[in-house]
């Protein structure tokens, strides 16, 4: 698998000659090929694609990569050179770069040594990484199925006196065990009154009785990320406490239910605080309600308040609602849909009322 050819039909309604791609993400959608974010850079035309690497990756870049021509970096052969060469041979007048990604440094450098104009291209990176095909949804889902795997082999070590730090840690190793090529983000295991900072440290805090405890984690699968998030009681449970858990998850379905191609991310957000005004908690709900998820844990679009543009078809969100009062707790519901026309698919299965271990 890889997205060259996209990029390359890309290029015209861009203005582009070519396109430079050197952060890590961009490098990976177009070739499928990792040389674990540390050196590598991509540089694609409408009728040809080149990959350089150094020589700790050019071995395996030349086993995996196809439909581009694969070249070493070295010393006496520097990725200027390399990238003005191609520039010269094939008449590159505006070449797109990474800029989001880009160091000034960097830029700075390229800019003084490549003799063609440089220009921001992450905006069309972004709007091809949005849509995911066949291959990188089944990746996404497989990914998640490790996950929901480790979410169920944990619940054996959820009981009070057992530390957040330990069961972070246990994650890590549950979805590796089970076949990830790595976490997707480090754990977050937050109880009682430290469930308030929605993304919280794992901490020495023994999990206590009539505590709740949330879990927000995701495994890496060939290049791709799975995120979800549960939240749990300890012991015992109040009815104030119910009564939020269930807030939550209202908020939750009331999202997913309005996710669809062509509608606002705000609308979606929308839906979710709707809710938790009804059942007066909106102010406890402090961040958007979803983010993309793909080879980065954090891609665009996102279904939050200032995303007024339309939601691809194709697009994988997350539905996220939660809920963080200083002092006592935090509840957060995390699931994966993948955008339609007709609505969304629900990529998470794991259950999601609330349970009492």
């Amino acid at each position: 698998m890889n997205h060259i050819a996209a990029i390359q039909k890309a290029l015209p309604d861009a203005g582009l000659d070519g396109v430079l791609l050197t952060c890590r993400a961009n490098r990976f959608y177009a070739v499928d090929f990792d040389s674990t974010g540390t050196d590598g850079a991509c540089l694609i035309t409408p009728d040809h694609a080149w990959y350089w690497t150094d020589s700790r990756y050019i071995e395996a870049a030349g086993k995996r990569i196809t439909g581009a021509d694969v070249g070493l970096t070295d010393r006496a052969h520097p990725y200027k050179e390399l990238f003005a060469q191609v520039i010269r041979d094939h008449k590159i007048e505006k070449l797109g770069i990474d800029e989001e990604a880009m160091t000034l440094a960097d830029h700075d450098r390229y800019a003084e040594a490549l003799p063609c104009v440089l220009t921001g291209a992450s905006a069309m990176m972004n709007r091809l990484r949005a849509v995911k095909d066949e291959e990188e949804v089944a990746r996404m889902m497989r990914a998640q199925r490790i996950a929901e795997q480790a979410w169920v082999e944990l619940h054996n070590d959820i009981r009070p006196g057992v530390t957040e730090k330990f069961l972070a840690a246990r994650l890590i190793f549950l979805m590796l065990a089970g076949g990830a090529e790595n976490v997707s983000f480090d754990p977050i295991v937050v109880s009682g009154p430290n469930g308030s900072m929605p993304h919280g440290v794992p901490s020495e805090k023994p999990l206590q009785d009539g505590e709740f405890v949330t879990f927000d984690f995701g495994a890496l699968y060939q290049g791709y990320c799975s995120d979800m998030t549960r939240t749990v009681a300890i012991g015992h449970a109040t009815d104030e406490m119910q009564h939020s858990y269930q807030a939550v998850l209202d908020a939750q379905l009331a999202a997913i239910g309005a996710f669809k191609a062509g509608t606002p991310g705000c609308d979606v957000h929308n839906a979710a605080v709707a809710v938790l005004e009804e059942r007066g908690l909106a102010q406890y709900f402090t961040h958007g309600l979803g983010h993309s998820v793909g080879i980065e844990i954090h891609e665009a679009p996102n279904a939050n308040p200032n995303n007024e543009k339309p939601l691809p078809e194709g697009a994988v969100v997350t539905a996220e609602p939660g809920i963080y009062i200083p002092g006592a707790y935090g509840i957060r519901i995390e699931d994966m849909v993948l955008v339609r026309k007709d609505g969304c698919a629900n990529l998470t299965l794991a259950p999601k009322q609330l349970e009492i271990l």
